[in-house]
């Protein structure tokens, strides 16, 4: 499969362009970095796979849907807007759009949403904690969003309204239904990800923690591979890995 990268430079880019080589039914067909033509660097590719930055994705997605090339967007702090405008793409391409390519950090998200639904958020309190390396510029990380949102789905409870990003000075007993989201950041954490459900007498905890950035690069050449043949489609990493 031809492949294309975007981000050269960058360190997830050197990541993604080592995976494409290490597996041999890819190859790597172009790259691109700031400044330089992306339709040049997506012409001929049957998949491009993108982690920059959401200042990108706009001409990504524009060049992508007119050069009919599928699309593997692992960049996260996307605008409400960006995220309708890659559902409109997928009308026209196959997009696996994920907040993170790890097999291990998708059987997370699958086993919090059956931790969510067991043990609910009455008797249970929820926290979730992510820690990353101090240059990453989104917080909490797409990760963590992610499970944010499978909280919310499950407990019938909202990010707007029920999630508390830490806590400072006298706030008072924590509400009932409440969801804490804690961030982290320093030195090269590559991703720690935590949700603990607490009650009383016992505390039940998920964690992952990833010490590579192959892990995510690999997982993305994965999903790119799959989106051959695939349907124009908005796609995840659940569909990739049939937990869905």
């Amino acid at each position: 499969m031809k492949i294309s990268v975007t981000g050269r430079s960058g360190r997830m880019g050197q990541s993604v362009i080592a995976a494409i080589n290490a597996e041999d039914a890819a190859a790597v067909h172009n790259t691109h970095d700031s400044g330089e033509n992306l339709a040049s660097a997506l012409s001929g590719a049957e998949a491009v796979i993108d982690f920059t930055l959401p200042i990108f994705t706009d001409e990504l997605i524009a060049t992508a849907v007119e050069n009919k090339v599928a699309l593997v967007i692992g960049t996260t702090g996307h605008s409400d807007e960006q995220k309708n405008a890659i559902r409109e793409a997928s009308k026209t391409i196959p997009i696996v759009h994920a907040s993170n390519f790890s097999t291990g950090v998708n059987l997370l998200f699958h086993l919090t949403r059956k931790a969510a639904s067991i043990l609910g958020n009455e008797t249970f309190d929820i926290e979730v904690t992510e820690m990353h390396h101090r240059h990453k510029v989104d917080a909490p990380s797409g990760t963590a969003r992610t499970l944010l949102d499978i909280l919310n789905e499950e407990t019938q409870t909202s990010y707007e309204d029920d999630v508390a990003h830490g806590r400072e000075g006298n706030v008072g007993p924590r509400p009932s239904g409440e969801i804490g989201m804690h961030t982290l950041r320093g030195g090269d954490v590559v991703g720690d990800h935590t949700v603990m459900f607490a009650a009383d007498g016992e505390r039940f905890e998920l964690t992952h923690k990833a010490s590579s950035r192959m892990t995510f690069a690999s997982g993305s050449v994965r999903a790119a591979l799959w989106l051959r043949g695939k349907e124009a489609g908005l796609y995840d990493m659940q569909d990739v890995l049939g937990l869905k």
